[in-house]
């Protein structure tokens, strides 16, 4: 009689390693759930926080013309150079590369990290020619990036300095019409979401977050022919009369608009390396001086708006000198008796004096208003 051999079914093992396999597909797809689904906003944001930034946009500054549009301040686009300290801290065989062609020292950049080490943020350079921000880049240093900024330039150099002024490293005015009109001059920047690489290279724009407002223009009533004919000669007869100083100012006499003004010393807005603070001063505005015999004409005109005198009318200047109270006026000799021209001609501070004090005090300071 044959023995019959029975096949094991193994049913329990593979009721087994069928609820594994079960299990394992329910556990990926619970992970599946829980990152496409319940984390998908923190870890997006996660991986936009390494790769996406919301960026600054700049405008330019407002242009500063002269009365005919002549540039008189400009803004043109350059780089500066940054770095994520946290970064650059860690590619320290980098470091003599990047001093180097910065022009920096490496025991300053090193003090520099170590004190924003907990930063993300930091310049290294601002506003540096594009050759030098283009070997910047060529280098490939961790962490190391370029900011677009502007920077400001003056065609006219120091001939228009004291007129227009200058801005700061931030593009605040400083002097001039850079610090009287900063409000309208200031541009607004704008931001953008854009993706970057590891070493912070925009690769892709993303969207525009807000848009860039430029600064506002600004015409002068200074005409740049005029302003530099006037600077031209001014410099030369400081230099000929060895004078400390001297100022020109010129004006439309039909509508009081200033058409030129230029101080000497003076300085070059464009480099600042050796600046004195006391050829800052725009003594045309700042400095005050005696009028002196510059202000008889207006005396005179004062008087013959009365109606009471013309050119002809005899003025008695004897013996030479006039008491005004405890004052003593006294011209260079005695003129005698002298028209109202004659007055002016010979510049008689007597003559000047007594037809101030013939006509009312408000309708001098009227005049001379």
């Amino acid at each position: 009689m044959s023995e019959q051999i029975s096949t094991p079914t193994y049913r329990g093992r593979r009721l087994l390693v069928l609820a594994v396999l079960s299990l394992a597909g329910l556990a990926l797809v619970a992970r599946a759930v829980d990152l496409q689904v319940v984390r998908k906003d923190f870890l997006q944001g996660q991986g936009d926080a390494r790769y996406s930034r919301v960026v600054s946009e700049p405008a330019h500054r407002g242009m500063i013309t002269d009365r005919l549009g002549e540039p008189l301040a400009i803004s043109t686009p350059v780089d500066s150079v940054w770095a994520n300290p946290q970064e650059l801290i860690l590619a320290r065989d980098s470091w003599p590369q990047l001093t180097k062609v910065l022009g920096l020292k490496r025991g300053a950049l090193e003090r520099q990290l170590a004190a924003k080490r907990d930063k993300e943020f930091m310049y290294l350079k601002r506003r540096v020619a594009p050759d030098l921000a283009q070997k910047v880049m060529a280098l490939e240093v961790p962490g190391v990036a370029l900011l677009p900024e502007y920077k400001r330039f003056y065609p006219a150099g120091e001939v228009t300095a004291h007129v227009v002024g200058f801005t700061n490293v931030d593009d605040e005015g400083q002097e001039g019409m850079e610090l009287v009109y900063d409000a309208r001059l200031k541009s607004i920047a704008g931001a953008k979401r854009v993706i970057k690489d590891r070493i912070g290279r925009v690769v892709e724009n993303v969207e525009r977050v807000s848009e860039p407002q430029p600064g506002e223009d600004i015409v002068l009533s200074i005409d740049r022919r005029l302003q530099y004919l006037a600077y031209r000669e001014l410099k030369a007869a400081v230099k000929n009369n060895r004078a400390d100083a001297g100022s020109v100012v010129i004006l439309d006499v039909r509508t009081g608009e200033v058409l030129a003004m230029v101080n000497q010393p003076a300085y070059n807005p464009n480099n600042r390396s050796k600046l004195k603070s006391s050829h800052l001063r725009n003594r045309a505005v700042t400095d005050v001086f005696e009028p002196g015999s510059t202000i008889k004409p207006f005396t005179v005109a004062a008087a013959l708006e009365t109606g009471r005198f013309n050119s002809n009318t005899v003025v008695d200047v004897r013996p030479g000198y006039l008491k005004v109270g405890r004052k003593t006026i006294r011209d260079f000799r005695d003129y005698g008796v002298i028209d109202v021209s004659t007055i002016l001609q010979k510049s008689s501070n007597v003559g000047a004096s007594k037809l101030a004090l013939s006509i009312t005090p408000e309708h001098l300071w009227q005049v001379f208003a």
